[in-house]
């Protein structure tokens, strides 16, 4: 018995060592990605409270349509929207007669015509948000090297891996708002200063919430008070990326709410037909000796 105490009390004494070893190593290791780091984002994404959050979550159609404004007035110099249509905007709460004023706001590239030429026309509700730029070359060309995004399912698309135990808990939480939590950091992390000792590559953006490095070729897109809201809403940068953030996570997935109230139903309907299953069951088989 003293053995096995003394053998415990050894190995005791030896994990606790690998630990304080471990632990120094893992400090060093952390002061070093300070100004090199080894992955990405540096910082994860802050989780922020979302309407559409949860089996029961929706969209806030207010928001929406102010994320819409803020695309249009920001984001679409740049970033293309290429499998949304305009009548789909009638899912935000717009009208018909206001989805043709809002489609014919936009110019549509078309044609060719009987005389076999491209010609410029006013946006209808059946075409699609209108890219910026005519191809990817030119948009590459036009923001120095590097093509922005379409943004139609950029919030389905972007979403920084989440480690254990988490995504075994997301499984019941139904945690899907990794697209838009990593949208909404990444456009509000322009302001943190870098680590001393950290390069820049010339022509690019520190920002420690973008997952693909230490910095982006996109500038700041968004400052206080620069689209104007008509309902009163807060015009701060960190309004405006979470209707942005909204709006992209409608574009990816406008069936949303739907899908929600079918797999609900769906749901009932099973729990209630495992019940009358087994209520049939007990009464078929109550005579019978088991």
């Amino acid at each position: 018995m003293k053995k096995i105490l003394t053998s415990l009390a050894l190995l005791g004494v030896f994990a606790a060592g690998i630990g304080a070893v471990g632990s120094v190593a893992i400090a060093a290791e952390e002061a070093h990605n300070a100004a090199a780091p080894t992955h990405f984002p540096i910082h994860e994404p802050k989780e922020m409270d979302w309407t559409f959050a949860g089996p029961f979550g929706t969209y806030d159609k207010a928001q929406l349509q102010r994320g819409l404004k803020v695309y249009k007035e920001v984001c679409s110099a740049c970033h293309s929207m290429n499998l949304v249509a305009f009548r789909t905007l009638e899912d935000l709460g717009y009208s018909e007669a206001q989805i043709k004023s809002l489609s014919a706001e936009s110019t549509i590239h078309d044609g060719p015509n009987d005389a076999g030429d491209m010609f410029d026309r006013p946006g209808k509700p059946s075409d699609h948000f209108p890219a910026p730029f005519a191809n990817e070359e030119a948009a590459a060309a036009s923001n120095g090297g590097a093509a922005p995004p379409d943004m139609s399912l950029l919030a389905k698309a972007r979403g920084v891996e989440r480690g254990f135990p988490r995504f075994v808990f997301d499984i019941f939480t139904q945690y899907a708002q990794g697209g838009p939590d990593y949208i909404h950091s990444l456009l509000t992390g322009y302001d943190e200063t870098p680590p001393a000792g950290m390069v820049i590559p010339e022509g690019t953006h520190y920002n420690p919430y973008f997952m693909s490095g230490v910095s982006l070729k996109m500038p700041k897109p968004l400052s206080d008070g620069q689209v104007t809201y008509d309902d009163g809403s807060p015009q701060t940068i960190d309004q405006y990326s979470r209707d942005v953030s909204a709006f992209l996570m409608w574009a990816a997935e406008p069936h949303m709410e739907d899908r929600k109230k079918t797999g609900f139903r769906v749901l009932v309907f099973l729990l209630l037909f495992g019940a009358l299953m087994y209520l049939t069951k007990r009464k078929v088989w109550e005579g019978v000796a088991h």
